[in-house]
């Protein structure tokens, strides 16, 4: 038995892995653990996790509904930056580390644990994004990983494991999953097993949770509108929402227009490739529209430095750097350019499409005065001549030398 550690704040969500966990802790290290279950719309009963946790002898427990945080001090700070992960991925899980993370050493520094733990795996970005997290929050923290120390390494090892320390094991852990998902407001991701082979079609009847398949969705177009103050939505078709209810309706519109859907194959931070089905109903309408009021209110050099950051950003997000200090430089100089994009934008909602119909902003850089295909007398179309010949000077200067 191990004696290094006197006490720690498992993150704990009840399952499989994390009970088992729970009681090796106690079996490896003879130390008082201490469970934090965060509801952040997994969708699920977090209730249950607390008799379990009880159940094997837990005095410290924590379940917390972190909804409203994670929707306002994460989600939606990640969104100003537009973070797409190699083009395409909106981060779902990624961001979702961090508030976690962050619970947790406050948790531990509340109880005078000297020691977190968490369930990730050897293989993939979780053990990077909650490791960095505590190290940022706490430099002195101990961290134990068993999936790094332990040998159970397979789902029939796990569930002998918790027969053999009477931990219940529910009947569809008994047989091989054929995929795994991770779930929060923003997102649902699915996983392995029957998704691995990037050149087999995923069965998404079988797949999707949140959501129905765009040839499944509504033959009738659903118009939604939504305001924006200072980069956020504030407002779903005339209605005041906050952040988790906001994007709780976002994801049940476009859950029933068959939006969000994605099959990738991305860039693990730890250096291998991974397939995943991502579900982001809510998150994709967010993302669509917000650009929409960005093209009325953002200067076009501010936009364009802002989309060259945002690769950035979003790979900062995704390899677990959420507490570092380039990217706090990049929300700063994100949020400040965020502070005028206030407005309102509607779309049409159609079998998986965002599409734009109509945007509106009270410091709209848009001058129909200028841009009018009318008689103006506003622009002066001979400007034009001079600032073309003298951006084709350098042009003209090679194309000299070149004997063109």
């Amino acid at each position: 038995m191990k004696k290094d550690v006197n006490k720690v704040v498992l993150a704990y969500s009840g399952g499989l892995d994390t009970s088992v966990i729970l009681r090796w802790l106690q079996d490896t290290y003879g130390c008082e653990v201490v469970t934090f279950t965060a509801d952040l719309g997994q969708g699920e009963e977090l209730e249950p996790a607390r008799k379990k946790a009880e159940m094997m002898g837990i005095k410290e427990i924590f379940i917390e509904d972190l909804r409203e945080e994670f929707v306002r001090d994460y989600v939606f700070p990640m969104f100003r930056a537009n973070a797409q992960y190699e083009g395409t991925y909106l981060l779902g899980t990624s961001i979702a580390r961090p508030l976690i993370s962050k619970r947790q050493i406050e948790i531990a520094k509340m109880v005078g644990a000297d020691a977190v733990a968490h369930g990730a795996t050897g293989k993939g970005n979780d053990q990077i994004r909650f490791e960095l997290s505590y190290y940022a929050l706490k430099p002195d923290i101990k961290i134990i990983a068993p999936w790094r120390e332990w040998d159970l390494n397979s789902r029939t090892k796990l569930i002998a494991y918790a027969e053999q320390h009477q931990i219940p094991v529910s009947k569809d852990k008994r047989g091989e999953a054929p995929f795994s998902q991770d779930a929060n407001l923003l997102h649902i991701s699915s996983e392995g097993k029957i998704l691995e082979d990037p050149a087999v079609a995923a069965d998404m009847d079988l797949i999707l949770s949140r959501m129905v398949s765009p040839q499944n969705a509504p033959d009738k177009a659903e118009e939604i509108t939504i305001d924006f103050e200072a980069g956020d939505p504030v407002a779903i078709n005339g209605e005041k929402m906050s952040p988790a209810t906001l994007l709780t309706k976002l994801n049940e519109m476009g859950g029933r227009n068959g939006i969000g859907c994605l099959d990738i194959v991305e860039n693990r931070f730890i250096g291998m490739k991974s397939r995943g089905v991502y579900e982001t109903p809510g998150g994709t309408i967010l993302f669509q529209m917000r650009r929409a009021i960005e093209s009325l209110t953002l200067d076009r050099g501010a936009m364009h430095l802002k989309d060259e950051l945002m690769p950035r950003y979003a790979e900062l997000v995704y390899n677990g750097f959420w507490f570092s200090p380039e990217r706090e430089m990049l929300q700063a100089a994100i949020d400040h350019c965020s502070s005028v994009v206030t407005g309102q934008v509607t779309a049409n909602l159609y079998k998986g499409n965002v599409l734009i119909t109509g945007r509106s902003a009270p410091k709209s850089l848009y001058d129909a005065d200028i841009v009018t295909f009318e008689e103006d007398t506003v622009y002066d179309q001979r400007d034009a001549e001079g600032f073309i010949k003298l951006n084709a000077l350098r042009l003209r200067l090679r194309g000299r030398l070149l004997g063109r």
